[in-house]
């Protein structure tokens, strides 16, 4: 768990740690090496260079946690750096992150593929995340709405007469469906993050609190 993406108000000290599931399912899937570096040694006394996210950090996320990229630049270069990878995988749950990874690696030079993995979901929709451990058993009931309600965003995109108007009728389903605030529902370029055009690959991305529990999803237009 990285406190280099942490707001002090954040859930840093709280945030789910499964070091021991965690490996148990490593070594379900066949991995015969595991490099689990500790703060310290992440960030040793007198460490204080950072990466500068580049342009896909700008909005969606960062219009509500404006330090977290640059926390996620930071620690993803020292890993690329410290294992030296051929291939580095990261889930599109996270997508705006895997843009920013792409976009820093491209920037960099650095020497790696990043590969998107298909986010994984549950039966009924919900994208898997550390933060579902949060739910009640009533949110989680509530949860799945997320994904129904971007996924019907998704469909309408290509022929909707307004964007905006599309976006907040999402809102307003997903906050009579018992979601609080939303922090946004947006349709981008699904490569650059910028304005979605419907000649190109687009991507709908949401956030939006259900109690205490911020939770981020995302699908791609037409899907």
């Amino acid at each position: 768990v990285n406190p280099a993406q942490f707001a002090p108000h954040e859930d840093l000290d709280r945030y789910p740690r499964q070091e021991a599931r965690d490996l148990a399912l490593l070594k379900q899937a066949g991995a015969n090496l595991v490099w689990m570096s500790s703060v310290a040694t992440m960030y040793p006394a007198g460490c204080s260079t950072r990466i500068a996210p580049g342009t896909a950090a700008e909005g969606l996320e960062t219009d509500h946690r404006p330090h977290f990229f640059g926390g996620v630049t930071t620690v993803v270069a020292k890993l690329l750096n410290q294992v030296t990878p051929d291939v580095a995988l990261f889930g599109e749950k996270d997508f705006q992150q895997l843009c920013v990874v792409r976009q820093m690696v491209a920037d960099l030079d650095m020497p790696v593929a990043i590969l998107g993995h298909p986010t994984v979901r549950e039966a009924d929709g919900l994208a898997l995340s550390s933060r579902n451990a949060y739910l009640h058993d009533g949110q989680r009931q509530i949860a799945p709405a997320l994904f129904e309600i971007i996924s019907d965003v998704a469909r309408q995109a290509p022929n909707a007469i307004s964007l905006g108007s599309l976006r907040a009728d999402a809102a307003m389903q997903l906050i009579s469906r018992g979601f609080g605030r939303v922090d946004y529902i947006e349709v981008r370029d699904a490569e650059t993050l910028g304005p979605y055009d419907p000649a190109r690959p687009g991507r709908v991305l949401a956030a939006a609190w259900l109690g205490r529990t911020r939770l981020i999803d995302n699908v791609a237009v037409g899907g």
